[in-house]
């Protein structure tokens, strides 16, 4: 196949104005052995004939593109829980590898799950315990599974299991699942903690939650034993604590200078230095983000780690919001673009502008308070064409000024008005034939259905 003819197809496939007849023929397409065009299988809201005509592709590829889509009903997906490829039934298990983060991804039901994980094949009950999409009652559900490796995970749901699973999973007969339970366990006992320092595979973990008796912590400080962990032990005693502060690794500072119960007089008062690059996962605030009280005492405080954490949080009210906007700390900005939806404007502009080309800047770009009017105004002559592409966006632009776009010395800037509906349609069929331009062309809502059949059928695919 012409590659232009694959990329116009490419296009066609994710275009909004695809009819269900010439969307049905590209789903029965094999592409060469390669299957029909991802786009067209992970489309939202596809109808009911679409989705037979994908459970029943014969290229496992389809349908495993189809398994793990985030635009899918759960009930449409679900329906590969028989499918005779365990491939299939694996990408099933864990769902979306990749998603945004103001995507949602919906559960698989859990009768689904169920039976996927009593699967026959072992790749696809592990695929379905790595899944990130399970709901934490299923995961609770699986502490009295026969399978070692569900009881394992059920530890994850350890605040979710009543007394009496918890004590069988610190007892069960398998060493890792006694690991995993001890680990969530250790946080309010100080006996397994102890027990857990002699586990080289547990240590930094329980060295960093697990509660200590005085005895043990003095002898890991002097051990200096993955010290900057043990520094953000909620268990460590207050002169430890003090003893760290100063301590001459850096990485052991830091991690004291973010522990919850300083006050911001002696968090900023601790010898430490922040990356310009890192971003902030500090787990206390992070574990709040819906929390009122530790979103401000983040939000306010002058620790850039802290203040970073805070700026993932959806749920940030104005004042901290606009906090946090003037901060003129360049990854926090990057953070409110991404997660927060009352990002000003004036926020998702300095984010573009100083990353464009970058996911950062997409995602800032792709925010639905990015601006809009005006835009054709101030950047259609823009020297930038990263900024004349900003053009295409406004609501007042012509189909002239389109047109004049769709020629513009940048490729970026000339794919973006090929694919606006207002470019003339004599310049649009013209640029189905242009290889840089065939799949913003195809995807332009405006093709005529004349004119998509006719991609189709350049490229080859069936009647």
């Amino acid at each position: 196949m012409v590659a232009f003819h694959a990329s116009a197809l490419d296009g066609v496939a994710r275009n909004p104005a695809l009819p269900t007849p010439l969307l049905l023929r590209l789903l029965a397409f094999d592409g060469g052995g390669d299957g029909p065009p991802r786009h067209a299988l992970q489309r939202a809201g596809l109808p009911e004939p679409a989705v037979a005509v994908i459970l029943a592709h014969p290229n496992p590829g389809a349908r495993i593109d189809f398994a793990m889509s985030t635009r899918a009903e759960p009930a449409q997906r679900a329906r590969l829980v028989d499918d005779p490829s365990p491939k299939v039934r694996a990408a099933l298990a864990y769902g979306p590898e990749w998603r945004d983060p103001r995507t949602t991804v919906a559960p698989l039901p859990d009768d689904v799950c169920a039976r996927l994980l009593d699967d026959p094949d072992p790749s696809v009950r592990a695929d379905l315990l790595d899944s990130p999409h399970l709901v934490p009652s299923f995961v609770a559900s699986l502490a009295t599974h026969r399978d070692p490796a569900a009881r394992r995970s059920a530890a994850r749901a350890w605040e979710k299991l009543p007394p009496g699973e918890r004590s069988a999973l610190l007892a069960d007969p398998d060493p890792e699942v006694r690991r995993a339970a001890a680990l969530w366990e250790c946080r309010r006992d100080a006996r397994i903690t102890a027990e857990l320092l002699h586990d080289p595979k547990s240590a930094a973990e329980v060295l960093r939650r697990g509660l200590f008796h005085r005895a043990d912590a003095e002898r890991c400080v002097a051990e200096r034993t993955h010290l900057a962990a043990l520094a953000e032990n909620p268990s460590l005693p207050t002169d430890l604590v003090e003893r760290l502060a100063v301590d001459p690794d850096e990485a052991v500072r830091l991690a004291v200078s973010l522990r919850p119960e300083l006050d911001e007089t002696r968090r900023m008062s601790i010898d430490f230095t922040v990356g310009a690059f890192a971003r902030g996962d500090v787990e206390w605030v992070r574990d709040g983000l819906a929390d009122p009280e530790v979103l401000r005492r983040a939000a306010t405080s002058a620790h850039p780690l802290l203040r970073r954490t805070a700026a993932q949080s959806p749920h940030l009210p104005p004042d901290l919001m606009r906090l946090l906007a003037r901060t003129e700390d360049p990854l926090v900005e990057d953070l409110l673009s991404v997660h927060h939806p009352d990002t000003p404007e004036e926020v998702l502009m300095r984010v573009y502008a100083r990353l464009g080309g970058t996911f950062s800047a997409w995602m800032a770009e792709t925010h639905p308070r990015f601006p809009r009017e005006g835009l054709a105004a101030r950047y259609a002559d823009h020297p930038d064409g990263n900024y004349r592409r900003l053009a295409v966006r406004d609501p007042a632009a012509t189909p002239t000024l389109i047109e004049r776009l769709s020629h513009d010395p940048a490729v970026w800037t000339r794919q973006a008005a090929v694919g606006d509906p207002r470019l003339p349609l004599h310049r649009l069929r013209e640029a189905l034939h242009v290889p840089e331009l065939a799949s913003s062309a195809g995807a332009n809502p405006a093709l005529p259905e004349d004119e998509m059949a006719a991609v189709l059928d350049r490229a080859d695919v069936p009647a």
